[in-house]
């Protein structure tokens, strides 16, 4: 328990922290705890399957520099609670096939915070229970705060909102009272403010490593104000704060979230079908049905996209988008990311090593794409995420395909056995059979796992 610091002000900070106080495993309905188990599935599975990705090893080679009582997954290795929270959420996040959540604000991967949630359970020693209701708080919070923000719109990068949500829900996990839970927040958003430009031009590592550090510095802003230390108040109201810095208020209504007066905005995240980012996921299900009609795929003329403002913004409004040279740049490239789904009548994984980039046909291929933004697509959204190929061949014949969503998207969650297909295909490379179910096992029942270290030690590829 955490020394206290002044009475809660009235200030978001404080709101948020009291909220988080007093919130039980017992407030969780059933649908919230089969969502959070879900989640927690696929983002295993996503780690595991970025394993032996080079960004993803570099930053596991930091580890013996500090060393502590956390579990790296799928090693041996143990580190201190806040690098295990970013060297874990490196793996979870780097494929770009961990999930989404799309509501009437900015966009955000929130399960980008449950290496936090894993690493801070794991070194106190904390419950399945512990961990859930954790990783329940963290989205809560970081979604209901990406509901009212504009960050984008103002240059500035989603992983902001994860500060205070993976802040608190540390701070939960180490028993902190409230007052320590919002000088937690304080200092994780004064201390830690990204530009968008982790996701613009020419993408570079940062991209899927952004969250991650974001993570660790948000444990770390837990760890130092359970020893007393402070951070500047109020951090979203103040005359230099978080409103004040982003060119707009919005409001936080912590009255409104679940396990008070509303629903668990877990239940609202969405899951990927495919590894690529979120706005052109149903570009590549059209692309994919459509290829065994083109046949010879050098008889394109042009193929035209139809997609919503975000969809040109993110993947389709740079030069860059037309000449990825990266894995990071590649899976933020319309042409690209329909261009290879055509080819390959697939995008997994492995769709983004450089001799794929360098394939010729796919060269031949992306100066054909087209990315326009449909108004009505526009509107369409967060509800639905469309897409609309038109793919004009020689001769004239035209070929259309239109998809709105996919399974596992927001109102079409993966159920058990989707959500395993996903997680046996990402770690069939690193695991057997027994050792995929086992790990499955503990996790449907977490809730009865009275230490999560059986969990995380259970990662392991051998």
């Amino acid at each position: 328990m955490s020394t206290s610091h002044d009475k809660q002000d009235g200030s978001i900070a404080s709101a948020l922290a009291a909220y988080t106080k007093t919130l039980r495993f017992e407030d969780i309905d059933p649908v919230t705890l089969e969502s959070a188990k879900t989640l927690l599935v696929d983002s295993i599975g996503c780690a595991i399957a970025a394993h032996e990705s080079p960004t993803v090893r570099k930053c596991r080679a930091l580890v013996p520099s500090f060393p502590g009582p956390c579990t790296v997954i799928g090693t041996g290795q143990r580190t201190t609670m806040d690098m295990a929270a970013f060297v874990n959420g490196a793996a979870i996040r780097y494929l770009d096939m961990n999930d989404t959540y799309m509501g009437p604000g900015d966009p955000g991967h929130p399960s980008d915070m449950l290496s936090a949630c894993l690493s801070v359970g794991e070194a106190r020693g904390a419950s399945g229970r512990d961990v859930l209701l954790a990783m329940v708080i963290a989205y809560e919070v970081c979604c209901r705060l990406l509901d009212g923000s504009r960050l984008i719109a103002n240059g500035w990068d989603y992983t902001l909102q994860t500060l205070p949500a993976t802040a608190l829900a540390a701070g939960k996990l180490m028993g902190l009272d409230a007052d320590a839970m919002a000088q937690a927040v304080n200092i994780a958003l004064v201390a830690h403010i990204p530009t968008f430009q982790s996701r613009a031009q020419h993408l570079s590592d940062w991209k899927g490593l952004a969250n991650a550090q974001a993570t660790r510095d948000a444990v770390f802003s837990a760890m130092l104000a359970e020893q007393g230390i402070t951070g500047p108040a109020p951090i979203f109201e103040g005359t230099f704060g978080m409103f004040k810095q982003l060119g707009g208020t919005y409001e936080v209504d912590v009255d409104e979230f679940g396990g008070r007066n509303g629903q668990f905005r877990i239940n609202n995240t969405s899951i990927k079908a495919y590894s690529s980012e979120w706005f052109a996921l149903t570009a590549i299900g059209a692309a994919i049905e459509l290829s065994p009609q083109i046949g010879d795929l050098d008889n394109i003329e042009q193929i035209r996209v139809d997609t919503t403002a975000r969809g040109v913004k993110f993947l389709g409004a740079e030069p860059e988008k037309w000449n990825p040279k990266t894995r990071e740049a590649a899976d933020h490239s319309m042409p690209y990311i329909v261009a290879r789904a055509l080819i390959d009548r697939a995008i997994t994984a492995d769709s983004y090593y450089p001799d794929r980039i360098a394939d010729p046909r796919l060269q031949r291929l992306m100066p054909k794409v087209t990315v326009h933004e449909d108004p009505e697509f526009t509107a369409m959204f967060p509800a639905k995420t469309p897409n609309r190929l038109t793919v004009r061949l020689a001769g004239g014949r035209v070929l259309e395909k239109q998809l709105d969503d996919l399974p596992g998207f927001a109102g079409r969650m993966m159920n058990r056995a989707e959500v395993q297909e996903k997680f046996d295909t990402n770690v069939a490379k690193y695991w057997s059979k027994e050792q995929s179910s086992k790990v499955l096992a503990s996790i449907w029942d977490l809730e009865n796992a009275n230490d999560v270290t059986q969990l995380v030690s259970s990662l392991l590829i051998r």
